[in-house]
């Protein structure tokens, strides 16, 4: 069994006993070794690591005496939390008198109990995404005792804005769109005016047009020609006709649906380029999610009715923005966390959960230990048996074959007019490595700081540590000119600068066995009482930010009795 290190301070307590310092703001933004000013223009207090971390670093002991001070700080552990319910002393093997250490345990007992200790009523919340930041939230809204510990120096996860030289950019595109009443009130509530009002365009970008996506059957009647169409209609016939066959890989539930042609005209190129697996190997559970399903019975009668509005896209021609990117919302969410007397801790990486008893009792990070009574983590699936206290092996086995797609994006600074309306465009060219273009400046015109000057990023998906991914940005920047060249939408004369941002694990992998894997991780978390898994990473599902929202506020309900299946959540 691993053991807690020597010399970890007790975090997660009374204020009064907590040896912390307050640190940096969270208006520095970090991407390969960049700092940037904040989003919001306002400083958010967080906690920089505790100066007794720091003096214990700098003096470790050599690995025998290191050990012996593990084992004395393991045995505190539990004491800590006898203490505080207020057990009585153990006697000794021989009977005769209390133990050193039971004594120390009565003695931090009646200062915890003097001071009214929230220790046992502390939440512990793993990772500052949009998941793990909204759980904060409305935690520390409700007056209860909440800590969020995140390992980057910036908040927002996937979701933070990217800041260079001024220049701001959305890594993969975050509209705020949600169904939900609750989460479109909360954003509001933390961002007010700061949440704009965007018009929605997205298109695919195909043999030099712009076709609409998703898929519009009057646009493919408009847009495809004579011939293409006539392939495309028969395609789609045959499929509609054919006896329904197995709709387990993604190619089979998209070609059942849309037919062969269309499959490989729309769909093929572009899912390969983000997921990196065939098509055949990609479960059907991630189409069945995202993907819209197209009708061309009607596609004549609508292409007949041009100005008459598709009903089924009618409820998200716009959305909400925050002014300054995505990362706005949330560096005001932990802002507003740490007003409300919750803790915001970054650069503080998790690396050991605490279970007594069946029970998450504390978190190991950044050198410290925080006590809980309860862990809400929105860290991927994949990782927590790694890092938990005596996980069984199968199930550390099982989320070690959990897979994710890593991205980057290329950002370029370009002279000129924006080179297209959109938010984004869909690259289904498979003679380029692009998959997504975005338009930062119809997101937000204040994303381009610059007049007469525009700005693109350029998304490649990869996994971390391949080819892609360890280009130099120098050369990463000189791949996505070309491309935007090749593809026919700027000459590469026109880009001034350009900057590389990555980011791993960023999306989870729906391979052939994804599923049995998650559910053995699943029923083995059921056996801890107070840990909750929420978000896209950790219930490992591709979900949406309202959505991963959504699972944490039912996190939230749930440890006042509600009874909510977070895995359920939709």
């Amino acid at each position: 069994m691993r053991r807690l290190r020597r010399g970890l301070p007790l975090v997660g307590g009374p204020r009064a006993l907590r040896p912390l310092a307050r640190g940096r703001g969270s208006d520095h933004l970090r991407a390969g070794g960049h700092r940037a000013p904040s989003q919001s223009g306002q400083r958010t207090r967080l906690l920089a690591p505790a100066p007794r971390v720091r003096a214990w670093r700098a003096a470790l002991p050599s690995p025998p005496r290191r050990r012996a001070a593990a084992a004395r700080s393991a045995r505190l552990c539990g004491l800590r939390a006898r203490a505080a319910a207020g057990a009585a002393p153990r006697q000794c093997a021989a009977g005769r008198h209390p133990c050193a250490r039971d004594a120390l345990a009565d003695r931090i007992g009646r200062r915890l109990r003097h001071r009214g200790a929230r220790a046992l009523s502390s939440v512990v919340v793993l990772g500052a995404g949009p998941a793990g930041l909204t759980a904060a939230y409305v935690l520390a809204r409700d007056g209860r005792d909440v800590t969020v510990l995140e390992r980057d120096d910036v908040v927002g996860g996937l979701s933070r804005t990217e800041v260079r030289d001024g220049w701001r950019f959305d890594l993969g595109g975050h509209r705020f769109y949600t169904k939900s009443a609750e989460v479109e009130e909360l954003w509001h509530e933390v961002l007010g005016d700061e949440l704009l009002e965007r018009p929605r365009l997205s298109r695919i970008f195909y043999g030099g047009r712009f076709i609409d996506y998703p898929l519009s059957a009057p646009e493919l009647v408009r847009k495809l020609g004579a011939t293409e169409l006539a392939r495309c209609g028969l395609s789609y016939a045959a499929a509609r006709l054919r006896p329904a066959g197995p709709q387990d890989t993604f190619e089979q539930w998209v070609t059942r649906r849309f037919g062969r042609r269309l499959y490989e005209v729309f769909f093929r190129s572009y899912t390969e380029k983000v997921w990196g697996v065939p098509c055949s190997e990609l479960r059907a559970d991630w189409a069945a999610q995202r993907i819209r399903e197209l009708s061309f019975a009607t596609a004549v009668r609508a292409a007949l009715r041009p100005t008459a509005e598709p009903e089924a896209t009618s409820l998200i021609r716009r959305f909400h923005y925050p002014r300054l990117g995505p990362g706005q919302m949330w560096e005001r969410m932990a802002q507003r966390i740490e007003e409300l007397g919750g803790t915001v801790r970054t650069g503080t990486e998790v690396e050991e959960l605490i279970v007594e008893d069946g029970h998450v009792t504390g978190v190991v990070a950044g050198g410290a230990f925080h006590s809980a009574s309860s862990v809400i983590s929105s860290l991927p699936l994949a990782v927590i048996p790694g890092i938990t206290q005596g996980a069984p092996a199968p199930v550390v086995a099982a989320a070690q074959q959990l897979r994710h797609r890593s991205f980057l994006t290329v950002a370029l600074a370009l002279e000129g007019d924006d080179l297209f309306p959109d938010n984004w465009v869909y690259i289904h060219d498979p003679a380029v490595r692009v998959a997504r273009i975005q338009n930062f400046r119809s997101w937000s015109p204040a994303m381009v700081p610059e007049e007469g000057m525009t700005s693109v990023g350029l998304e490649y998906f990869c996994f971390a540590g391949d080819e892609l991914w360890s280009r130099s940005d120098d050369e990463l920047i000189a791949l996505a000119v070309a491309e935007l060249e090749q593809v026919g939408l700027a000459p590469a004369a026109r880009v001034r600068r350009g900057w590389v941002a990555r980011v791993p694990m960023a999306y989870p992998i729906y391979d052939e066995r994804y599923a049995e894997h998650v559910a053995h991780i699943r029923g083995w978390l059921e056996g801890l009482g107070n840990l909750q898994q929420v978000g896209r990473s950790g219930l490992h599902r591709y979900n949406n930010s309202d959505h991963s929202m959504l699972t944490a506020m039912c996190a939230v309900a749930n440890l006042d009795g509600a009874q909510h299946d977070l895995w359920e959540v939709n």
